[in-house]
Order: structure tokens, then sequence, then C-alpha cells
């Protein structure tokens, strides 16, 4: 079979710069991206597009069937915050979307599936400090139990039915291409925003909070590397750790001002706070890097100056 992609959640924030990339090695027609609804002028323009229902088993078969797909990332979901508000609604899609992906594969529809995880799998009585690949995933959040209740399923069918299916546990995702898609740990991409459009940010999370977090061309890279890697390197299949920078949002404040002096950050925690003191303050992502050659690019002065540059120029093109 061919190799042809099909994207679903291609709209989201990872989605959408993972869409980009794809296009740009495999080449446009041969990745369909795919969203219940539209996404920006350039994912639209850049190559195929379908509107699509991830929680519809029938329309996702009539696209893998149409466009012969052998490659699905499903990038579908409700994140944390929002999940905790809608949790049904949150379970219902989260769910639905990995079994109709695994099941197509199952059938010998497809050849591969990426299915993402999340730090969101551990708990409060998980190890914080460099948390290892196996240790106690207890979670505590709907996004959590989902993403947990994915992993074990993943692995499942995986060993049951020999579904090709790979699976990372994202940290937190920073990127200046797309809006904050309703995570925990996006105010360390509204805290950029914020930074250069009123020189202060209310953080929702407390000083102190330390997490896991990543630049997005990092975690596009990973996505693509499991994906790539050969079948037998890949040795997890329900989801490998992945890190890359760990900090609070003093940190980034601090990274801020070596570009903003005049930039300031006052701490008004909320129900956010919560959920982001059940999760790891750091990961261990040896497997990763010893089972297919994982490595990050991007430290935190790195990412700041990027994201800062980027955001600039966005508003002045928006301003002109």
């Amino acid at each position: 079979m061919k190799k042809r992609i099909l994207i679903i959640g291609a709209s989201g924030q990872i989605g959408s710069e993972l869409t980009e990339r794809l296009r740009k090695i495999y080449a446009p027609h041969k990745v369909i991206a795919s969203d219940i609804r539209e996404g920006n002028q350039e994912l639209m323009e850049s190559g195929p597009f379908e509107v699509l229902d991830a929680m519809d088993y029938s329309a996702i078969e009539d696209i893998v069937i149409n466009y012969e797909i052998s490659e699905v990332y499903l990038m579908a979901a409700m994140l944390s915050a929002t999940a905790e508000k809608f949790p049904m609604k949150a379970w219902n899609l989260n769910m639905t979307s990995l079994f109709n992906v695994l099941n197509l594969a199952k059938e010998g529809k497809i050849e591969k599936i990426f299915w993402p995880s999340s730090i969101a799998v551990f708990g409060p009585s998980t190890p914080k400090i460099n948390t290892h690949q196996n240790t106690i995933t207890e979670p505590s959040t709907v996004y959590g139990i989902s993403k947990l209740t994915g992993e074990r399923w993943c692995e499942y069918y995986h060993k049951k039915y020999g579904v090709d299916v790979r699976s990372l546990r994202y940290p937190g995702l920073i990127s200046y291409k797309t809006a904050p898609g309703g995570g925990t740990t996006d105010y360390a991409v509204e805290i950029y925003h914020k930074a250069i459009k009123h020189k202060k940010y209310i953080s929702f999370l407390d000083k102190g909070t330390v997490l896991p977090m990543m630049f997005m061309d990092d975690a596009i890279n990973a996505t693509i590397g499991i994906m790539e890697a050969k079948s037998e390197e890949v040795k997890i299949r329900s989801g490998y750790n992945l890190a890359a920078i760990s900090f609070g949002p003093e940190d980034i404040a601090a990274s801020i001002k070596k570009h903003i002096p005049e930039f300031e950050i006052v701490y008004q925690p909320d129900f956010r706070q919560d959920i982001a003191d059940s999760w790891p303050n750091s990961m261990d992502d040896s497997e990763a890097r010893k089972d297919w050659g994982w490595a990050h690019t991007y430290d935190l002065d790195e990412m700041t100056e990027v994201m800062l540059e980027n955001l600039q120029g966005s508003l002045r093109r928006t301003s002109e």
C-alpha cells in the first residue's frame, strides 16, 4: 500500500502544525486533513481537507477507503481543563474516536496509527521528579482517565490483533502558530501573547508550579520520528514518556523579561491549579531516547526567543 496519511483533528493546536510538516515531507496530496470544522486558510489551501466527525465510524471508513489511507494520526480530543467542564462529552469523544481507528486497523483497512497520550495519565500519587516510564498511574481528571484507558486499549489491540499503534505522552506544548486549546499547560502559550500586548500576565497557575513542557517543533519531530521508526524499535505500545524542559510560571516570566524588561506576572490560581498539582514536575524519557533515537532541540530561552519574535511579527502584520 502506498503511503497516504489521514489526520483527524487537523484544525487543532497540534494537528495543524503536524499537517503542515507532513505535507512538506510527503507532498500535499498524500496528506488528507480532517476536522469537525474547517481550519485556517493555510491548512485549507495547502492540500485536501474533509469535514469529519471523529466519532462517526462510517465517515472515517469512507475517507480511508476513498483516499486509500495507510496511516492515521488521531489528534482529535477534548483537553484537560475543558474536559473537566464537560466530563461525559470528553469521555465519549476521546474514547469513541480511538476505538474507531483501532477497529479500522484491526480490520486491515489501515496499516499504522498514531494516538497521543499525555502526562495527564499520572496523578497525585505518582512520583513527581524524573517520573519513570513505568510508575503509578492514578489520574484524577477525566482527560487523564481517558488517556490512561486509551493506553491500555492500544497495548491490547497491538498484542491481541497485531495493530501497529504508536503513542507519546505529550508534556505541555507551546506554539506561536495556534491559539491555546483548553489545556492546563496553556498558560505557557498565553503568557507570551499577554507579554507582547499588555506587558502583564495574570497566571492561573501559582508560582512554583513546575511542569514538563516542550516547544511544538520538538513535539512534531517526536511524533513523526516514532511513526517513521521501524516496528521492532517501538517496544512500548501504550505511550512513551516524552520530555524536553521543565519550568514554572516564574521561570518563563524571567525568560520573557530578558526581552521585555517591564513585563510583570501576577498569580491568581484557579481550578486548573489542582490539575497541575497532580502532574509530574519532570519526566524520564530515556526509553524513547534509547529505543528510537528521540532527542529534543529547544531549551527555555531558545523557545522564548522564537515565540516572541514570531508573535511580534504576526502582530505587526495584523496591524498593517
